[in-house]
Parts: C-alpha cells; sequence; structure tokens
C-alpha cells in the first residue's frame, strides 16, 4: 500500500493547499447565504439590570433572519446604479441579480466536498471575474482589488490543486 505522504513537503504542500480549499469554499458559500439575509424588527422590553422593565418601556429589536423572501442577488443600492449603466442590458442584470446567490453557494459546495475541483475553482474565477467587471463600471476601486485577492488566491489554489488528495472527479 502507497504511504498517502511520502516525505513532510508532500504534506505541507497538501496542507496549503487544504487551507486554500477551505477558505474559498467557505467564502462563497457563506456569502451565497448571507444574499438570502434580511432583519425582521419588533418591539422588545428595555432590560433594568437584566430584567424586563415594569413601565412598559420598550425599544426597536432588529432580528437577522434568512429565507428567500429577503433574497437579494445584487444590494439594491448597486442594482439602481447598474441600471443606469449602458454595458449592462435589463436583462442581463435581472438575471445576473437571481443566479449570484444560488450559483456562489453551488461552487461553494462542489469546491468544499472536493467535487471536480479544478473545475470548480476555474468556474469561481469566471464568477469573481465578473463581480470585478460590474465594480469596474462603478469605478469602486477597493472592491476591484478586493476581488483582486481573491482571483490570485484562486489561481493560486489552481497551481497547488496537484497536492489535492481529497476529491472526487479527480481529473476535473
Amino acid at each position: 500500500m502507497k504511504k498517502l505522504f511520502s516525505n513532510p513537503d508532500e504534506l505541507a504542500a497538501f496542507l496549503g493547499f487544504l487551507s486554500l480549499r477551505l477558505w474559498l469554499a467557505l467564502r462563497a458559500f457563506m456569502t451565497g447565504i448571507e444574499k438570502f439575509a434580511g432583519g425582521v424588527s419588533g418591539q422588545a422590553p428595555v432590560l433594568i439590570d437584566g430584567t424586563p422593565n415594569t413601565y412598559g418601556l420598550t425599544a426597536e429589536q432588529t432580528t437577522k433572519v434568512y429565507g428567500w423572501a429577503h433574497y437579494h442577488g445584487v444590494p439594491e443600492a448597486l442594482y439602481n446604479q447598474f441600471e443606469a449603466e449602458p454595458l449592462i442590458p435589463g436583462f442581463l442584470l435581472k438575471a445576473y441579480d437571481l443566479a449570484i446567490g444560488p450559483l456562489l453557494i453551488l461552487l461553494g459546495l462542489t469546491l468544499l466536498l472536493g467535487i471536480a475541483t479544478r473545475i470548480s475553482l476555474f468556474a469561481m474565477a469566471l464568477l469573481y471575474t465578473s463581480l470585478t467587471f460590474g465594480l469596474i463600471l462603478l469605478k469602486q476601486d477597493a472592491g476591484i482589488a478586493w476581488m483582486g485577492v481573491h482571483i490570485a488566491l484562486i489561481a493560486l489554489a489552481l497551481f497547488q490543486s496537484r497536492h489535492n488528495r481529497f476529491e472526487l472527479l479527480r481529473n476535473w
């Protein structure tokens, strides 16, 4: 039986790749999940020394919840700016808005589970490149740089993918 790691350098390379893979997967997955986040407001009693007050005082309280009703693929403020951009047709913006959350979740899961890792990484790079395109149109330099860091991490993960030991569809 062949040893999984024949020397410490192979183990280090695998752990380095696994770290990248996990970070990129969780980043995409949780970003997609957050597209379904919203807030529910209500009144809560004001606490005095940790107990509800006896005066009937209440304060506005917002609770974070997740659900289809709260889905926003592209944040509303950005969506409105994109609507004014002549390089983005309205029907494409609408389709992108609907697809971005589920795509992030799907790519995050495939990468986390090691399903066609190289294809998942490349698809993630394409998705982040599309996000960069939008940020370029809006002249959001900080966001463009942030997306550049993501692309660099994906490129590094693709380069190091030969050290992947736990994946499904290894040749992909």
